[in-house]
């Protein structure tokens, strides 16, 4: 028995470990929250998170529509395609995030949280009135099984962290301790953000191949209430929620319901809502916002046009190139087809120009790159890696800017001097490639990407000009999400949000190590030396300085690289909701970033 101590991953021997009393550890000082860096901007007696309004009344719905369709409930697995919501409505982690803050956590199933002083193992103690929505407790071999299963056939978002953890143990009746293998101060914060699963309801049933078959139990503030397939889904707030007086939890959960409706296409989606059918539109479009929001709701006062401004990175929002093809395996391609994508006609087209190009992944912040050569530490953390780097990315890199005419004279001119650079010729207005068959490439679409598919029309139009005939091929949600996940595609819609505490998410994105991994978020199959290289900066630094440049060092990478032809940034959110839901007046940093917006909301009559 005393054997299996060694194997603290097995969640039955940790258990035994501790009952025998083992691991006895030096204690930290607990606390109530934790910051990447410095302290968390709440004290411990804290009452409210400053963006909710806690004496927010409850009540109401918000019906959201989506396009596509749904074949699960399981969105912690890489089977099936589930209504995205799930994974932050529907489940709760051992802290919780404020969005006001870079990135923090405060004590949500955890009541306190330690941490070595390197931060190379974090302890957690759970609240003692934690419950499921069945009114069970929320044990600490819930949290064990959670984290082993979620770690091993679980969706690969959460296998990186996993693979960083040394051992799991039991320490105290509720209390858990995680020691790292590998030196990441971000880890202690990330071990905190796993959704906890309830270990009873799973026995007997294949977690990695649930898909409709299994209503969650779980601990949050909503429950899935009824369904269909593909049509929609409804989640009811639960009268019963366990931490509805806590202070993070204060002006949170105040809708009744959550109801997402789906919809083929998003034509049909924005009639609904014009309809009464939808109570939240969220616009992507200023040109639409400004030209089509006016219909009678709107005029009588029944849906009111709200702008919510934010201070979050733009991320990176385009058509991405898989490199894993020849086609896209070298770079003057790609840059090709960014001189060939007339990005300001095609923004004139669809939004009036009324919407600033994404320059960079991290534009919009100070984690993006600056203009012209690298400098000081940025060019110091580049330097070991000249010779791998694309061009650029040290001596400087921008977009390439167009005429904003249709024929785009100069930027293909110029994709074609690219292209015949790369081995390329053309023969009888076809282009051929270097081993004289016709350039043909797929760009893969999921069915109800309007918008999409309108600016890739225009994009086919400039490269047939160039003997380049792309197919367009667009597919239902499951098949999508299929083939994306299997990297199945030679170009596709792609977006990325970022946040401005980049992380361990940045190897799933586009670590070398993810390359090869099926269903990562690495799409465009980079594999840079120098793009590993920053992101274990980004893990380990000390200092306000080395984080701030591996930043820029990386923002510099990825754009150089030139995986992503980028549309234009959402610096403002647009939405137009009944006139019913409110939101507090003081906006987080991220703006309504994903959760907020359903969490902080409420529904008030008038």
């Amino acid at each position: 028995m005393l054997a299996d101590c060694f194997h603290p991953r097995t969640v039955a021997a940790a258990l035994i470990c501790a009952s025998l009393g083992f691991g006895g550890f030096a204690r930290a000082e607990p606390m109530h929250g934790i910051a990447m860096y410095g302290e968390p901007a709440l004290d411990a007696d804290y009452d409210h998170l400053p963006y909710a309004r806690p004496d927010a009344p409850k009540g109401g719905r918000l019906v959201t529509g989506e396009t596509g369709s749904f074949d699960s409930l399981n969105p912690h697995i890489l089977k099936g395609s589930t209504p995205w919501q799930l994974r932050f409505l529907a489940y709760e982690t051992l802290m919780g995030r404020s969005w006001d803050e870079p990135f923090t956590l405060y004590g949500l199933l955890a009541e306190t949280i330690e941490t070595g002083p390197n931060r190379d193992w974090v302890e957690f103690t759970l609240r003692p009135e934690a419950r499921f929505s069945d009114g069970s407790p929320v044990t600490v071999e819930d949290v064990m099984w959670s984290y082993e299963t979620l770690g091993t056939i679980g969706h690969p978002r959460y296998r990186g962290s996993w693979a960083q953890v040394e051992s799991m143990e039991q320490t105290g009746p509720g209390s858990i301790r995680f020691t790292f293998a590998t030196d990441d101060r971000e880890l202690a914060l990330i071990i905190g953000m796993r959704p906890i699963l309830q270990k009873a309801q799973w026995e007997g049933k294949d977690f990695a191949s649930s898909g409709l078959n299994v209503i969650p139990i779980t601990t949050a503030p909503y429950v899935i209430d009824d369904f269909e397939a593909g049509r929609f889904l409804t989640l009811k707030r639960n009268p019963d929620y366990w931490g509805k007086d806590l202070p993070f939890m204060k002006g949170q959960a105040n809708l009744d319901e959550i109801r997402m409706e789906f919809f083929g296409d998003g034509t049909v989606l924005f009639e609904a809502f014009k309809a009464g059918e939808l109570t939240v539109m969220r616009e992507s479009n200023a040109e639409k916002w400004d030209s089509q929001y006016d219909f009678p709701a709107v005029q009588r006062g029944d849906v009111v046009k709200s702008e919510i401004p934010h201070g979050r990175p733009t991320g990176m929002t385009g058509f991405v190139m898989n490199t894993r093809r020849d086609v896209f395996a070298d770079w003057r391609v790609r840059d090709a087809m960014m001189h060939a994508f007339n990005f300001e006609y095609i923004n004139e087209t669809m939004t009036g120009s009324k919407q600033p190009r994404i320059t960079s992944y991290f534009s919009n912040s100070e984690l993006g790159m600056q203009d012209g050569p690298a400098t000081g530490r940025v060019r110091e953390l580049l330097a070991p890696f000249a010779d791998t780097l694309p061009p650029g990315a040290l001596d400087g890199y921008a977009l390439p800017v167009s005429d904003g005419t249709a024929r785009n004279r100069a930027g293909l001119r110029q994709a074609m001097q690219l292209m015949q650079d790369a081995g390329y010729s053309i023969q009888d207005g076809v282009m051929l490639a270097p081993n004289g068959q016709p350039l043909s490439f797929e760009i893969v679409l999921a069915q109800g990407s309007g918008e999409e598919q309108s600016i890739v029309d225009i994009f086919a139009q400039g490269l047939q000009r160039m003997g380049i005939t792309p197919t367009i091929t667009v597919i239902d949600s499951a098949q999508y999400n299929e083939r994306i996940n299997s990297f199945d595609f030679d170009m596709t819609f792609f977006r990325r949000g970022l946040s401005l505490s980049p992380g361990n998410e940045q190897r799933l994105y586009w670590g070398s190590s993810a390359a090869d991994q099926i269903g990562s978020r690495n799409l465009m199959g980079m594999k840079s030396p120098a793009a590993d290289a920053m992101i274990d900066v980004l893990l380990n630094a000390t200092s306000e300085e080395d984080f701030i440049a591996a930043a820029r060092g990386l923002d510099r990478v990825l754009t150089a690289g030139r995986y992503v032809i980028p549309i234009y940034q959402w610096n403002v959110s647009r939405i137009a909701h009944a006139r019913q839901l409110h939101h507090p007046a003081q906006t987080p940093v991220y703006g309504d970033w994903i959760d907020w917006m359903p969490n902080a909301w409420w529904w008030q009559e008038d």
